[in-house]
């Protein structure tokens, strides 16, 4: 049965070539899988056998690196039609990609490069992002980048400028957690004030990561555990948006499975008091409405006695 249907829940984690054959074995209780799109591209070969027999008892999540929005150049529609038939074959719940450029003239510098916080910037990248929706006829996910420069052209400050895309591209958002920290820290930057200004109808998903500290300045790495200070502005997060899917990001130098899964253990924890937050607040809600309605009855037969 494929279960890439409905919406994402819980803590998952990314699907990589390392794990392949524990996860095949042992079938880890995991919610979902994320997997880096531009992998899986390929037809045939191991990789789109191991994602065809997870993908029958796991949702998945598209990840990609490539999709370049932010270039002046126009998109690539030979990689967006090799994107539309892989979201046809996985049937993925959720297509993300990240807010940044990828390379220019046909070179492709296989990083995730910042662009400038400018008005002319967000029409741009929401007119692109548009055109992708329009393409593989879904709505998509961007997400926020780590970056270690600043354009002096910049006018707006880092969450403006995503607030104002999500608006225009009416598209959705994917919070790396650990990119907010890192730019805050490298840009002395609030992240608590950023995360203020997020609108909550609109982040349907987040990245948790490990970074390195060098003290003047912070390198996302994605080689090791989530750090403290990340955690806390995670449960932040989630004490401000509710129990929004999550993923621990996991690239290089990994650990074994059970390392990773006991990373997502501790997001599901926070996840979970969340839930238990929302619960009371519906309950509390319905017992308001019961009094009310109880109230409204002796108000009126009160009136009908006299």
């Amino acid at each position: 049965m494929n279960r890439n249907a409905g919406r994402l829940t819980g803590c998952g984690i990314g699907l990589r070539k390392e794990h392949h054959d524990t996860v095949l074995k042992e079938r880890p209780r995991i919610p979902f899988f994320e997997v880096i799109s531009e992998n899986f591209m390929a037809e045939g070969g191991r990789p789109r056998d191991v994602l065809e027999r997870v993908r029958r008892d796991y949702p998945v999540a598209l990840h990609g690196v490539s999709l370049s929005l932010g270039s002046a150049e126009p998109l690539d529609r030979a990689y967006l039609a090799r994107l539309a038939r892989l979201i046809d074959w996985v049937r993925p719940v959720l297509v993300s990609d990240h807010l940044c450029w990828t390379g220019l003239g046909g070179h492709n510098s296989h990083d995730l490069l910042p662009m400038p916080f400018t008005e002319e910037a967000v029409t741009h990248v929401a007119r692109k992002i548009r055109e992708v929706q329009d393409f593989l006829e879904r709505r998509i996910l961007v997400e926020n980048i780590s970056s270690y420069v600043e354009y002096r052209e910049s006018t707006l400050s880092e969450a403006d400028f995503l607030v104002a895309v999500l608006e225009e591209a009416d598209c959705d958002l994917l919070l790396d957690v650990n990119n907010l920290y890192v730019n805050a820290r490298n840009h002395g930057l609030s992240p608590e004030e950023a995360l203020d200004l997020l609108p909550p109808g609109r982040l349907r998903q987040i990245h948790l990561a490990g970074h390195e500290d060098n003290g003047a300045f912070v390198v996302d790495t994605h080689d090791g555990p989530v750090s403290g200070a990340v955690w806390d502005l995670y449960r932040q997060t989630i004490e401000r948006f509710g129990p929004v899917p999550t993923l621990i990001e996991w690239d290089a130098q990994l650990p074994p499975l059970g390392d990773l899964l006991e990373e997502a253990r501790r997001a599901e924890s926070i996840l979970a008091t969340a839930i238990s937050d929302d619960e009371v607040r519906r309950s509390a809600a319905r017992a308001l409405g019961r009094c009310t309605a109880e109230a409204v009855c002796e108000v009126a037969h009160a009136a009908d006695a006299i």
